[in-house]
């Protein structure tokens, strides 16, 4: 079983080959491959390897899906004993990868 531990728009992921995540946006056409190459930690036959904080040459190549949305988020602000009240929503883009191949 391998796997890697990557880290992109400030957030870290454990993906295998095959996996679908959802990343940030980014503006690429379905189809096309996206490179990760801060790669903290990559477990293979061979055991697990640690960068300090990053494995040097180590890359993840992603196919993208697609850009989706997320979930809807409601904000509500409210203000005690005032007629005070916004209800908004927010609805963020991600694009949406399939994990290719894991480079260590």
């Amino acid at each position: 079983m391998m796997y890697a531990i990557i880290e992109d728009g400030g957030r870290q992921y454990r993906v295998e080959e095959g996996q679908v995540i959802e990343v940030d946006y980014r503006d690429v056409p379905s189809g096309q491959s996206i490179t990760f190459d801060r790669v903290f930690a990559v477990r293979d036959d061979q055991g697990l390897r640690l960068g300090q904080p990053t494995l040097h040459g180590a890359h993840v190549t992603a196919e993208v899906v697609g850009a989706m949305q997320g979930p809807k988020l409601v904000l509500q602000k409210f203000r005690r004993r005032k007629t005070m009240r916004r209800k908004t929503g927010h609805r963020q883009i991600h694009t949406r990868v399939k994990i290719a191949k894991i480079n260590a």
